[in-house]
């Protein structure tokens, strides 16, 4: 539990330090320009021995703000080092902060390490991983904050009221000492004028053990739930859009671990490429719209996945609504049993956004059939003149065509082995 405390605190810690650092960047760009004091070397910031008045705003690898100050002080750095007089408050936020000098206003500070080795005539709110009052160092009014270990020989002028992890007071709390913490903390006979308290976090609630028969009957009707609601879903599908459950599930007939490795390398490639196109600025507006269709493309994985089961257990021999409702039933199942229905979650989103892939590639716009740029066979020509009559029965006349010969066409050629024609008798 103590650990949990500390990394709560040191968690707040980073997180005010980042707020406060925000802050001072943004009130020096939206501020008046003032004479900002000239660095004496790389990454560093030395104000002049001459006195500065406003707002001052120091950053760098390490400042050192040495002079008089009739104003403000803004500092973010990785070593800050107030060593001159701030009439005005101080915000910094940095590694390390140490105060050496006078500040008449308050201080608001958010480091690793905070060292007040000088006077602040009124209150402090620090957020760190050590605070350190030295026996030189004091405070006119009070101390909030959320430190993991505070260690006090100084003077406090009233309250000390923090979120600790190991408090240590050897110097004097004019005013009430309120600690949230663990463990007890370490005060000097006489330290604290008034009253300390110490407040102890609330231990986490132990979940309640669920008898097995009440687990069960949970799970029975969440599986009861998502059968009729995914089930209507389904039936919906069916009978809305057969066609395209049928043109999808179609790439999954002939070969199936085509369309499964298609949307396995989909579901890694493409939200690395929408992600690319959305931190982009041309491709932002692409990326939202490629988003949703993403969204929308593994919603429907569940609809194709279930015709297509539906489809290889009812041979293709039922009704598009009945395929998809009976698919949809098993796959439901399938997906309330724990562990497996993570595989059966990963197969029925691979093998869904591989046939939907497929299926769209086959139907794309600039798609050209194998031939089509020939010239189409020719017919062949249609005969000028009907075919001959069939040959009259033996003993019968040929009956007749009903359209003359042609000129020059050759006579159609007898029977072979016909029997001439018999005169009846007289």
């Amino acid at each position: 539990m103590s650990f949990l405390s500390h990394t709560r605190r040191l968690l707040a810690a980073v997180a005010a330090a980042g707020i406060l650092t925000l802050c001072a960047g943004t009130g020096a760009i939206a501020a008046t320009p003032t004479p900002s004091p000239s660095p004496a070397a790389p990454g560093s910031a030395e104000p002049g021995s001459a006195d500065d008045d406003g707002p001052q705003f120091y950053s760098g690898l390490s400042v050192d703000v040495s002079g008089d100050v009739d104003g403000d002080v803004y500092a973010s750095g990785q070593n800050i080092t107030i060593s001159g007089d701030v009439t005005g408050d101080v915000i910094a936020a940095g590694q390390s902060i140490t105060i050496t000098g006078t500040v008449d206003g308050n201080v608001r500070l958010a480091a690793q390490d905070v060292t007040i080795e000088g006077e602040v005539s009124r209150s402090a709110t620090v957020f760190a991983a050590t605070l350190t009052v030295a026996d030189t160092g004091s405070f006119g009014d009070d101390i909030v904050g959320a430190v993991g270990a505070v260690t006090i020989d100084g003077e406090v002028g009233r309250d000390l009221f923090v979120n600790v992890g190991d408090l240590t007071i050897d110097g004097f709390v004019g005013g009430d000492v309120t600690y949230f913490s663990d463990d007890e903390a370490q005060i000097a006979p006489g330290a604290v004028d008034g009253d300390v308290t110490q407040v102890e976090p609330p231990e986490p609630a132990e979940p309640e053990e669920v008898s097995p028969v009440a687990a069960f009957v949970g799970w029975f009707l969440g599986l009861l739930y998502a059968l009729v609601s995914l089930s209507l879903f389904t039936l919906l599908a069916g009978l809305l859009f057969p066609r395209l459950l049928r043109r999808v599930t179609d790439q999954l007939v002939p070969s199936p671990w085509k369309a499964l490795l298609v949307g396995f390398v989909a579901a890694i490639c493409v939200p690395f490429v929408l992600l690319f196109l959305l931190v982009t600025f041309v491709g932002a507006p692409l990326a939202l719209v490629g988003i949703v269709v993403w969204f929308l493309m593994i919603l429907a994985t569940f609809v194709y996945s279930a015709f297509y089961l539906g489809r290889l257990l009812l041979r293709d021999a039922q009704r598009p609504v009945v395929m998809a409702l009976v698919g949809g039933v098993i796959l439901i199942t399938a997906l309330q049993i724990p562990w497996l229905n993570i595989f059966v979650w990963l197969a029925m989103v691979f093998f869904g956004l591989g046939a939907q892939l497929l299926a769209a590639y086959d139907r794309r716009p600039w798609r050209t059939t194998r031939g089509a740029d020939a010239a189409p066979p020719a017919s062949p020509p249609a005969p000028a003149w009907p075919a001959a009559p069939p040959p009259a029965a033996p003993g019968l006349p040929a009956p007749p065509s009903g359209i003359p010969d042609a000129p020059g066409s050759p006579p159609p050629p007898a029977a072979p082995d016909a029997p001439p024609p018999v005169r009846p008798p007289a």
